[in-house]
């Protein structure tokens, strides 16, 4: 799935293609793309048309649009959906999802998905202008409401691995496997530390190093290993070019020059320096009282 900086990406293409447009027809091909709609793809293709795009906005991961009344059109991309601008003449993609007209002469937004993970569904807006299907989703570290004190803290109060706390998006939103190992290597500390060892200092400046690596990744685009994560335009970010430890086993370290490690965490890989984030030591258990 992709991660903050690349649905950053696509927010802000578009943004420049919709926001201000007044939906004209809304075409929807098959019933996946819709099936976090529970009325069905009729009804939503109905309840959106005749809408106007207020704005286009996004937390973490999750990408929505602000159709005013308080009702958003959130946008799952799921593994490899795109949203790409097309001219209306341009033949269809094959794995075309679903397709959105406006009433203007401009070009028009397709929904393309190959591994069919992703999807449109109506939802309330919460007094905060989010939608009320992802209100338990914290703020991610590049929004304004982003509490730096109040994540430290909850941070600090998980025995769980560092890493597993930083993808939990309930304490954080927006950081997945790619960028939290570039954090954790950034700010010297192995994964499977347990987020409770961390100091403040160094749990804050490890969020630091979290915001940092995705305004990065952000300036360039985002992260593309394929041709599945595309901007609204079809190209693909460039990141992957400036990864310090994710997906560089074997490689040397850029700051020491040790051989980066893979490792298996959560059914994925993580990647890390030996030399740079050591391995935290295993809590020796006590025998049982005799």
């Amino acid at each position: 799935m992709p991660e903050l900086p690349e649905v950053e990406v696509v927010r802000r293409g578009l943004a420049t293609h919709v926001e201000g447009r007044r939906i004209a027809a809304v075409e929807l091909r098959g019933h996946r793309v819709a099936r976090r709609h529970l009325p069905g793809p009729q009804d939503l293709a109905a309840r959106l048309t005749g809408r106007r795009v207020a704005a286009v906005r996004r937390r973490g991961k999750y990408l929505w649009w602000d159709l005013e009344d308080s009702v958003g059109l959130v946008l799952h991309l799921g593994m490899s959906g795109q949203l790409l601008v097309e001219d209306p003449g341009a033949p269809d993609e094959r794995h075309l999802h679903a397709r959105f007209g406006f009433t203007d002469p401009g070009p028009e937004l397709r929904f393309v998905d190959q591994r069919t993970f992703g999807g449109l569904a109506l939802a309330e807006l919460d007094g905060d202008g989010v939608p009320r299907t992802i209100a338990h989703i914290a703020p991610d570290p590049l929004e304004p409401a982003f509490d730096e004190a109040a994540v430290v803290r909850r941070l600090r109060g998980k025995d769980s691995a560092v890493k597993r706390v930083l993808l939990d998006q309930r304490v954080v939103s927006g950081i997945g496997n790619i960028y939290a190992d570039e954090a954790l290597w950034r700010a010297r500390v192995h994964g499977e530390r347990p987020a409770s060892a961390l100091t403040r200092p160094r749990a804050t400046a490890l969020l630091a190093h979290a915001a940092e690596v995705m305004r990065e990744a952000l300036g360039q685009g985002g992260t593309s290993f394929d041709a599945l994560y595309v901007n609204v335009n079809g190209a693909s970010g460039y990141f992957d070019r400036s990864l310090a430890v994710y997906g560089q086993q074997g490689r040397p370290c850029r700051r020491c020059g040790t051989p980066i490690r893979r490792e298996q965490f959560m059914n994925r890989s993580s990647f890390s320096c030996p030399r740079c984030q050591p391995r935290p030591r295993r809590r020796a258990v006590a025998p049982p009282a005799p």
